[in-house]
């Protein structure tokens, strides 16, 4: 599914110089390496603040924990996600809101968000899924309206974009109060190992997170916060800043390896392939179609003779998990959501795929899908 020993092979002189260096100034620890990342990445995103962490399910939870929301306070976020998103609401105490989401998109339905605010509603969370930005504009709108706080989870959208009916642009993770990422490896950003972060443009919010991420502390051994532990090393963030320079790149990449996709499946009946929304430039963190009267399993098993991987994102939507299970909703609740978990097969996306391995995948689609 994703080549990260081609992309190394291609950046593995600046890597390993970097590593090393690492290695030699035994800076493993917020290092220096970890402060220049955080400037970059400030820089790419237009944003005031980073806040390097662990992984992205911490950066979720640091910036719901500073955000200060309690135990009881609702949340809202996607039914079609990574479980992720609503373990740190439940790990919290919190109480995870599900709602539907846009059958085109894969994005949360923000009419389906108005109709789920109540008056213990604090936040929604939208999810930047497959790496295509949410209708943020009109999220926003309702955010404002009911004064909720719009965290978004940006882990498979790093450089994303939103386009305003203004005119403005902005990078996914930057146009609520607080946006989350992960830089696990196969991300579009990815280290060689664990790491996230998390961004605001909001002074106050930034000094809590940076304490929360470090065991609440602000000056050492002084503990303002109920806080984390929860760093980014050096290594990573070293590893982070060389491939943040080429992350452009490597978004056009994927988008060039979606559009043959997209081209070769277009006038096939039996495939619905990925809408593009006009407001965002998709990204492509996967690539996934909607099968419509086709043996998934039977497709799946015939692409992997060929060691064609072709995963399921997701198989089973979150009201439906036993650890989720939920008084409140049953199937049959979330139609769209539950009808992509039945149809949804995602195919080979990464910044390494040349034109042969493009139309060899394609044509073993084609030959199982038209027999």
């Amino acid at each position: 599914m994703v080549d990260l020993q081609g992309q190394y092979k291609k950046i593995k002189n600046e890597v390993d110089s970097a590593v090393l260096n690492v290695m030699e100034t035994a800076a493993f620890v917020n290092g220096p390496e970890v402060a220049n990342f955080q400037k970059s990445l400030e820089t790419y995103l237009d944003i005031k603040h980073v806040i390097p962490c662990a992984n992205g399910t911490d950066a979720l939870q640091i910036a719901m924990m500073a955000l200060g929301l309690k135990p009881g306070d609702e949340v809202i976020t996607s039914n079609f996600t990574f479980v992720a998103t609503v373990e740190v609401i439940g790990l919290l105490g919190l109480t995870p809101v599900l709602v539907d989401v846009n059958l085109d998109t894969f994005n949360i339905d923000p009419k389906s968000i108005e109709k789920a605010i109540t008056s213990k509603t604090k936040a929604i969370v939208p999810v930047h899924l497959f790496g295509q930005s949410a209708e943020m504009e009109e999220i926003m709108e309702i955010a404002k309206k009911h004064n909720l706080f719009v965290i978004e989870d940006t882990a498979q959208a790093t450089g994303a974009e939103y386009k305003f009916k203004d005119g403005t642009v902005k990078k996914c993770g930057t146009m609520g109060i607080v946006g989350a990422t992960s830089f696990f490896p196969s991300k579009n950003l990815g280290c060689f190992g664990d790491g996230g972060a998390i961004f605001t443009n909001d002074d106050e919010l930034a000094k809590t997170m940076r304490s929360v991420v470090n065991h609440g502390m602000t000056v050492r051994y002084y503990h303002d916060h109920v806080g984390v532990n929860s760093r980014l090393d050096s290594m990573q963030a070293a590893i982070l800043n060389i491939k943040l320079k080429h992350l452009d790149e490597y978004n056009q990449a994927r988008r060039t390896a979606a559009n043959y996709y997209t081209k070769a499946f277009s006038n096939n009946s039996k495939i619905k392939t990925p809408t593009v929304f006009d407001k965002s430039n998709h990204i492509f963190h996967q690539y996934t179609l909607v099968l419509n009267n086709v043996d998934r399993e039977g497709l799946q098993n015939f692409l992997q003779e060929f060691g064609i991987p072709a995963p399921i994102y997701y198989p089973v939507p979150l009201h439906l998990q036993k650890a989720y299970a939920d008084p409140r909703y049953k199937k049959g609740d979330f139609p769209v959501t539950e009808h992509l978990c039945n149809s949804v097969i995602s195919l080979p996306m990464h910044t390494e795929l040349d034109q042969e391995q493009l139309q060899f995948i394609t044509s073993k689609v084609l030959e199982f899908i038209n027999k």
